[in-house]
Parts: structure tokens; sequence; C-alpha cells
């Protein structure tokens, strides 16, 4: 996915919530009828917890902004405050334009009725007026791709179907800020990426976006600030992709103390993170070169081993392992794996030694990150996870390319006479 340019904006913030609390009741049991309440002359017990304590945060016009954390963490709640469907306790919400919310498409839709009266009756609902409607009705019907089913009665839709034509409608409101809650689970691969289309289309539009995801490479890449809460409270807030980072490390941190294997040696080592189930345990990693030493600065174009041994606690049915490079800010450079190269034991056990040699590195001056991993043969299930665990440097020597990769390649030049 490219990055997008971020813009220089004028300091005015179009969206300001401000010292913001939020609190739900928990019902631990409900009575069933007016007889129960009166013979046991009492209401259903309940607990309450702060949804949201002390929130606040501004987004300038025109620019992208993330919400991010863990499910229950408030971050669908202070959408639907942003959208005045919740009002808080306490705080308050200033928006200084027209909302579009794309919390819970279709929302509204009447299931007897048909896709094109559902459009009508939505929009209506979104604020358009019928002739707002009416101008913009055939690109709403292009845009969901229903053209054949727009006559049919949304009840006969596929929940795919009922959530495009949903999103369409809502995107159509034209607004000044565009509330976003999980887009991305809305219809096929097509589909997701016409949305994300049209995201970056309103974002260069100058339009303001405040958007809830779980996928952090995509708030990282389009949001320009973002918040991280917990459990209700501002965690961390600032540049989108240093909160992601911040994010990460702490759900890194998380798993690898539930994972229960590692030694306090490892708990404090400064750089990266670790978890896993600890069925195969990595460990002994060194980085040689081309004369088995372990040289402070490696070179363009030379030689470079990783070499680690591996511990099984008990026998392992088609395991792999894998690296991966990153630069020192995150961008992977490249990741491979022994099923990719076709080195797939039918069974392991035991313990051994890994060694990948990479004949010519590539990669240009700077500092780099290596991970380490081993997992089973599907990649869901990680036995242990070294991530971006080992820094190494690289000189480029006499190459005086420029980038992260120095290329295999050559140039030729053809005269005519």
């Amino acid at each position: 996915m490219a990055l997008v340019a971020q813009k220089k904006t004028s300091l005015e913030p179009i969206v300001k919530a401000t010292h913001i609390w939020k609190q739900f009741k928990v019902y631990k049991e409900r009575n069933q009828s007016l007889k129960e309440i009166v013979l046991r002359g009492r209401r259903a017990d309940y607990q309450t917890f702060w949804a949201l304590k002390d929130v606040s945060f501004q987004v300038e016009k025109g620019r992208t902004f993330g919400i991010i954390g863990e499910n229950g963490s408030g971050k669908s709640t202070i959408l639907k405050i942003l959208a005045k469907i919740l009002r808080p306790q306490r705080g308050s919400v200033q928006i200084n334009g027209k909302v579009s919310a794309l919390l819970e498409l279709g929302a509204g839709f009447h299931p007897d009725l048909t896709g094109r009266e559902n459009i009508f009756l939505n929009g209506s609902i979104l604020g358009l007026s019928r002739k707002e409607i009416e101008r913009r009705f055939q690109e709403i019907i292009a845009f969901s791709e229903l053209e054949k089913f727009i006559d049919s009665p949304v009840k006969n839709y596929s929940s795919g179907m009922y959530l495009r034509l949903g999103f369409a409608v809502a995107i159509n409101v034209d607004p000044d800020v565009l509330l976003v809650d999980e887009i991305l689970a809305v219809g096929d691969e097509s589909f997701q990426r016409k949305c994300m289309n049209k995201l970056y289309e309103l974002k260069n539009r100058g339009k303001t976006i405040v958007i809830v995801s779980h996928a952090l490479d995509l708030l990282a890449n389009i949001c320009e600030e973002a918040i991280w809460l917990e459990k209700g409270e501002t965690k961390a807030s600032g540049p989108a992709r240093k909160v992601v980072e911040s994010y990460l490390e702490e759900v890194n941190r998380q798993e690898q103390e539930k994972s229960g294997y590692l030694n306090e040696a490892d708990k404090n080592k400064e750089l990266g993170s670790r978890w896993g189930s600890g069925e195969i345990l990595i460990d002994k990693v060194e980085l040689l070169d081309n004369s088995g030493k372990t040289p402070k600065v490696f070179v363009t174009g030379k030689p470079m081993t990783i070499r680690f041994s591996y511990q099984v606690k008990n026998k392992i049915h088609r395991p792999v392992f894998g690296m991966l490079i990153h630069t020192r800010s995150g961008i992977l450079c490249s990741g491979t794996n022994s099923r990719i190269a076709g080195l797939v034991p039918e069974e392991l056990s035991g313990s051994g030694t890994l060694q990948f040699t990479i004949n010519e590195l590539p990669l240009l001056a700077g500092e780099y990150l290596l991970s380490l991993a081993s997992h089973d043969y599907s990649g869901l299930h990680e036995f242990d996870f070294h991530d971006k665990r080992y820094l190494f440097r690289v000189s480029a020597g006499d190459n005086y390319d420029v980038g992260l990769f120095k290329l295999n390649s050559k140039w030729q030049l053809k005269t005519s006479k």
C-alpha cells in the first residue's frame, strides 16, 4: 500500500473532544416481567463501569486521525459520541461541519423495501434532501455494484450486498467529517479496495477523517495523528506511526509474558520482543561474515550468514523457520522461510543448528533489525518469534548507490550514427 503524502494544514481544529467520560451499566440479571418486579420488589442488579475516562483530543481540518486499542478499550464508543449516537456523562464534543458516520452500515434499512427505496430512506436519515439523493442516485448504485438487484427487497440481499449498499449511501453524503469504524470488513477484496480508494479520494479532497481499525498498517500510512486507548483511558497520542509502534511493542510484551518460558535475561533485553508457545526454541543466534567471524559492520555485496540453534521439546510435524529484515525505522526490507526454500522436515525433535546464507548482501549502508521465527506449516501458530531482536550494521564499501538495496544490474548504452 502506497504512503499518502501528509499535507500541511492550518491549526484550526474541526473536531474537538474535551475530557470525555462515558459510563455504562452491566446487568447481572434482568427481570423478565412486571410481575417479577412486583413480587421481588426490586429492579435487576447491575454494576457500572467507565468505558471512557477523561479522553481528550482534537483533529485539524483536512487531517486523518486514527484510534487504536484492543477490543473493549472504548474506540467505538468515542466514535458514537462524536456521531451524537451516545452522550457522555462528562466532557464535551465540538464538530464544525457536516458529519457522516460509517459505523453500523445499513442501520435504518427496512427489509421489506427495495434497495432503491432504502437509498432514499437511508439517505434522508443521513441528512440528504430528496433532490440531493436523486442527484447522487446513479452514483450510489454504480458504487454499490448492485444494479441488477436494486429493485429487489433488501431482505433477499446477502450480508455483503447489504453492507455495500449501506457504504455506498453513507459515502455519498459528502461530509466535512467522516467517522469510520472497521470499513475493511465491507464486501469482498475488490470492493474493499474500492472503499479504500474512496477514502484516499476524500482525504485528498481535504476531508477530515476519524477512523477506528485493527489494520495498523493502514492507520500508520493514512493517518497523521492517532490515539491509543486502553480500558477507556489514553495510553498514548501523537504521530500515528509512533503510536502504532508503541501499541505493537506493548502487545508483543504481553504475549512474551504469557508465553512463560523466557528467562529474566531475555525479558530485560532492550531490542525487540519475543513470544510464542515454546514448543521450538531458538537460541545462540550468530551473524557471521565469510570468514566465520562476527564483524562489527557487514559490507554491501559480501556474504552474510545467519546461524542459530534450536531445541524441540516434543516431536513437531513439518516445522518452518523464517527470517525478516527491517530498517531501524520499521520498513520491511525482505523476508523468507524454509518452506519457500523447500526445506521442511516431516518431523523434527531434539536439537540442531540452522544456517541461512546471503551470498551477496544487497543492503546498502544503514542499521537493520533481524527477526527470526519458528512456526507450524500453516504459519498461524508461532513456536518462537524473535521480533526485531538483532541489530546489525552495513557499510556500502565502494558502492555509491543510494536507498536500501544495491540492485544486481548493469547499464547499457547504444548510440545511433
